[in-house]
């Protein structure tokens, strides 16, 4: 294949979703998770490689080279994101991952976003969903400011969380190899061995600034304004809190 032609979402479970996706849902209805699965969830550019990289390097004792996977007992881990720096994130994805209906404006595109509209639906309906489960289930809820402002800190909650304890030094060789400088030079995390007519880094790189605030480069003061209105509405009621800059 050496073209890409960009697709409208379909539909599953009133969630917009990627059509390939869509097609092959039935397998991911029919998977059946081991007790010594571990899954990460996160929305749409909220740090999941972070997160992920992350998570591999402690199972592989800060070993690039070795694969080693422990029993880990039906755990999962939640990475959220501030909601305006998503918002941008994605739509600087959108364009220049082609999988995805053509984004529009920025305007446009924090319209459907704030509507659900996007891949994978409403980011609100995504971390109220997964912040009221951790009431029941074993759940690790992170926010990507906090991985920002203290990184070593919160890999050491995700060892804790896992029972898994490192040397130092380990933890120190993590903290390097997924600090965002590190990883955004790592051709296997940053896509940059995807064809350009899948990912076109010329349009936007995969891994753009991993920083957190950066909405306030592209909200105007009305859309901020309606955007906070819009936040308020769909969060009341919820304890979940996250901040939008650090």
């Amino acid at each position: 294949m050496e073209h890409l032609s960009r697709q409208e979402l379909d539909v599953i479970h009133e969630i917009p979703l990627y059509r390939p996706f869509v097609e092959k849902w039935a397998q991911v209805e029919s998977f059946q998770a081991r007790p010594d699965d571990l899954l990460i969830s996160t929305y749409p550019k909220s740090g999941t490689t972070w997160i992920s990289e992350i998570v591999d390097m402690i199972y592989n004792d800060g070993d690039e080279e070795k694969c080693k996977r422990d029993a880990i007992f039906n755990r999962m881990i939640y990475l959220a994101r501030n909601a305006k720096d998503v918002a941008v994130s994605y739509y600087h994805f959108y364009q220049m991952a082609k999988i995805h209906p053509d984004p529009g404006t920025w305007d446009e595109f924090l319209g459907k976003f704030m509507a659900g509209k996007v891949a994978y639906g409403s980011w609100y309906d995504h971390v109220k969903g997964w912040w009221e489960k951790k009431k029941a289930y074993r759940i690790l809820y992170m926010f990507y400011e906090d991985m920002k402002k203290d990184p070593k800190r919160e890999i050491e909650k995700v060892l804790q969380f896992l029972g898994k304890d490192l040397k130092e030094e380990v933890v120190n060789k993590i903290l390097h190899h997924t600090s965002f400088q590190e990883m955004k030079k790592n051709r296997t995390a940053n896509y940059e061995m995807m064809p350009a007519w899948a990912m076109d880094h010329s349009v936007s790189p995969f891994m753009r600034k991993g920083m957190s605030g950066d909405w306030k480069n592209y909200f105007t003061v009305a859309q901020n304004e309606i955007f906070d209105a819009h936040y308020k509405e769909q969060m009341k009621g919820s304890t979940f809190r996250c901040q939008m800059e650090i």
